[in-house]
């Protein structure tokens, strides 16, 4: 070295475990000429370099430039140091872990296009072997015990590598250096196939093909994927749709449309109207389920996906999905496309390890293909859409490919765990200015759901290695997360703090877009308790996030739920019971319930005058529903949202006209008139006008209304930033009707970008009311 020579520290932390991140560092120290070390910690990746001013110079240059494509880095220091004497050498130093983790958890990634030569290479040792993978690509999240990222912490660390794959793994220049689940099939996991007795039929890719076989002859079966298993059979033609109505029949879910992997891309046009945006996002490494516009020519099966014309597609993410697409390819004339749902009963968490799979799968498949690379963590497939307009994706499910990729908030606190809601439940650790939003867990209606939220409360705190200052719930006593917190708060010995609902929601989209002050929020959405002892769903709040004061400023009108729970899910209730409260009790024309539900709804007129089990609710959601059920389009839920989504799609997107959905003016808050609205609707119905205009002017007229009730608040409270959150956002009309309406009244408007606007963000909101409210005491 000559005297010019100097010695820096950096400190990277993001995601940079697990993602070739050392070897990089590794190449362009070599490039540079300069010595040191590189080695992971729980605080990040510790580099020390030294060389003259040019060579560190270009070090720097490269350290930010040429990123591996995985790597996501989140803060970097740099400091300086005393020059080693005597150093001639760059060197990868041994991973080193200690309390106090900053290191982000990798998400699970799709198969990159260098692995998918080596698996198609017949001379390559990797030739269709279905768990190929290197530092580019390959299972993370799933197959994590701890951090760092090691082999050892991790499901692989019972593989023993072979020499080769050891020459890879200890290799810096080799694209396999340090990929924790690099294996070959010398010393990796294989796959097997079994009948639901479990008896092994073969294994190896003689399994796979006899899988694509039972497929091809319209059979279903149960494969283990990255985070979980999946039943599959055949998406198209006759086979398919018998294949479907069999599964359907099997797992109970007669209504729900069920997603479908195309072999690749080109299958995916062939059945869908493909975007530009949709087909890089189905093209990305996250490999998500993404919902398109079905072609009018496409041979998916009818049942596939009843009463809508969208379809949710995702591509192969995995080793074993290509090898399985090949096969399966060569065994039908049909377009190669698979229903690829998740492996469970209807409402249970999805089937995660082989023992488990075959005790509660047996009676779905006919063939289980199981492989003995342990999945750690569950995770489903995250469900997506491109946003008309702003192409911009939207979560329906953020789980694999995306958790536990953290939330960056605007600051720095205390640590607080927000539990989450009861359906579409998500938890939420915070860490500093970070806030992990675990996967979709689902609705905790069951044990098997509720020991699957206990796996991910305990699985990540430890991970992350915090301490939970407070804790936070939903106001409903009765719910299963309420009791988990107050639980968890007395065992802690820390505060418990309670939220409500639609004011979590908003907390949670301020949070996600950095938000610091007072906003409007407009919360629509299912339903959830209220302050006032009615069941919320359609709310205007003024929120500040600092005070933490939350008010309510408006709301829908108040619609009955005959029946309570049963309303819900029988729809035609809460339309009989708007259509009594209005004075309207007979009709020339027989209303569209009465011959599967006469008698019911005969007598439905004793609940609402007495008054038994007939809650009083301002939910968005149920007002969609009760159109949906006085149009006649559904009568009964068989899955959440299915009133609104066929109404939706029974719209004629021609009409322009909207109806009238004027504010009624309260002293203590605005009303929205959607009795009004549902009114209008009924008539145009008596009158035989079409079903798709009655759908399409409800959907405008309630943009326009909801348009018109933040704008007086707006005018009132000079605030003029609105957030918008909750379930009815999904809708593809009010999702893209509403902030253009908004934005047009010249108001701000801001949205949720990483999180669900549905209940899969309210873990989000109440973490975030919790850590203020922290920094609020201190």
């Amino acid at each position: 070295m000559t005297h010019r020579a100097r010695r820096k520290r950096y400190i990277i932390t993001g995601q940079v475990q697990g993602v070739g991140f050392r070897p990089f560092v590794y190449r362009i120290a070599l490039g540079n000429k300069v010595t040191g070390t590189v080695s992971n910690t729980s605080d990040g990746v510790f580099i020390e370099v030294q060389g003259d001013e040019e060579t560190l110079a270009g070090f720097a240059f490269d350290l930010v430039d040429k990123l591996p494509p995985l790597a996501e880095v989140t803060s970097k220091t740099e400091d300086e140091l005393p020059v080693v004497d005597g150093e001639t050498d760059f060197t990868i130093l041994a991973s080193e872990g200690k309390k106090g983790n900053r290191v982000l958890i990798s998400a699970d990634v799709a198969t990159c296009d260098d692995c998918l030569r080596d698996m198609s290479d017949p001379d390559n040792r990797r030739y269709e072997y279905p768990f190929t993978n290197c530092t580019n690509c390959g299972p993370r999240y799933t197959i994590t015990k701890s951090i760092p990222y090691d082999r050892a912490k991790t499901s692989m660390s019972c593989f023993p590598l072979c020499p080769d794959c050891k020459t890879e793994y200890e290799d810096p220049l080799d694209r396999r250096f340090h990929a924790q689940p690099n294996a070959c099939d010398v010393c990796g996991p294989y796959v097997w196939l079994t009948k639901p007795d479990g008896v092994e039929q073969c294994r190896g890719t003689e399994a796979i093909k006899q899988t694509a076989e039972a497929l091809a002859k319209g059979e279903i079966a149960a494969v283990k994927g990255l985070g979980g298993f999946h039943l599959v059979c055949m998406a198209t033609g006759k086979q398919g749709q018998q294949g479907i109505e069999t599964l359907r029949s099997r797992k109970n879910r007669w209504g729900k449309p069920l997603a479908v992997m195309a072999k690749d891309i080109e299958t995916a046009r062939a059945i869908a109207d493909l975007t530009e945006e949709e087909e890089k996002l189905l093209l990305t490494k996250e490999r998500p389920i993404v919902l398109c516009k079905q072609r009018s020519d496409s041979t998916l099966a009818e049942v596939l996906n009843p009463g809508t014309q969208y379809v949710g597609i995702m591509l192969p993410y995995t080793p074993l999905h290509h090898i399985l697409f090949k096969y399966f390819a060569q065994q039908t004339t049909e377009l190669p496309v698979l229903v690829m749902t998740s492996g469970n009963m209807s409402s249970e968490p999805i089937a995660l390890g082989n023992r488990e799979a075959l005790k509660r799968l047996h009676a779905l498949a006919d063939v289980f293909l199981l492989h003995n690379r342990d999945i750690l963590v569950r995770v489903d497939d995250s469900v997506v859409r491109v946003q008309k307009d702003t192409d911009k994706p939207q979560f329906f499910r953020r789980a694999r490919g995306f958790a536990p990729r953290p939330v960056f908030m605007a600051d720095k606190a205390p640590s607080v765990l927000g539990v989450g809601p009861e359906l579409k439940n998500t938890l939420c650790y915070t860490r500093g200015n970070e806030a992990f939003v675990s996967q979709h867990i689902g609705d905790m209606q069951n044990l098997e759901v509720y020991s699957f939220y206990e796996e991910v409360a305990e699985f990540l705190p430890q991970t992350l290695e915090v301490t939970v200052e407070a804790v936070i719930h939903d106001l409903h006593p009765d719910y299963m997360t309420t009791r988990f917190a107050r639980e968890y708060g007395k065992s802690h010995n820390i505060p418990v703090l309670g939220l409500q609902h639609h004011a979590a929601h908003i907390y949670s989209v301020l949070a996600e877009n950095k938000f610091i002050g007072t906003a409007l929020g407009l919360a629509l959405d299912g339903t959830g308790y209220g302050e006032d002892g009615t069941i919320w769903g359609g709310e205007l709040l003024c929120v500040n996030n600092q005070s933490l004061e939350h008010n309510r400023l408006g709301r829908l009108s108040h619609i009955p739920l005959p029946g309570g729970e049963t309303a819900i899910h029988e729809p035609w209730r809460i339309a009989q019971g708007i259509l009594w409260n209005a004075g309207i009790t007979t009709t020339d024309k027989e209303w569209t319930w009465q011959k599967q539900f006469g008698q019911q709804s005969q007598f439905l007129p004793q609940l609402l005058e007495r008054n038994i089990n007939t809650p009083l609710t301002s939910s968005c959601g149920r007002l969609f529903d009760a159109v949906s059920a006085m149009l006649g389009i559904c009568h009964v839920v068989t899955y959440e949202g299915e009133a609104a989504i066929l109404l939706e799609d029974a719209q004629d997107l021609t009409v322009k006209e909207a109806y009238e959905c004027p504010l009624i003016t309260h002293d203590y808050l605005i009303e929205l008139d959607s009795i009004s609205l549902f009114l209008q609707c009924y008539q145009d119905w008596q009158q035989g006008i079409e079903q798709g205009i009655i759908a399409r002017k409800f959907h405008l007229g309630l943009v326009q209304g909801c348009a018109k009730l933040v704008e007086h608040a707006a005018n009132t409270t000079k605030i003029d930033t609105i957030a918008l959150s909750g379930g009815v956002m999904q809708s593809f009309t009010v999702g893209t009707e509403l902030p253009k309406a908004l934005a047009a009244l010249g108001l701000t408007v801001i949205q949720h970008t990483q999180l669900p606007p549905n209940d899969g963000c309210i873990s989000l909101g109440q973490a975030a009311y919790g850590r203020q409210w922290l920094l609020n005491q201190s």
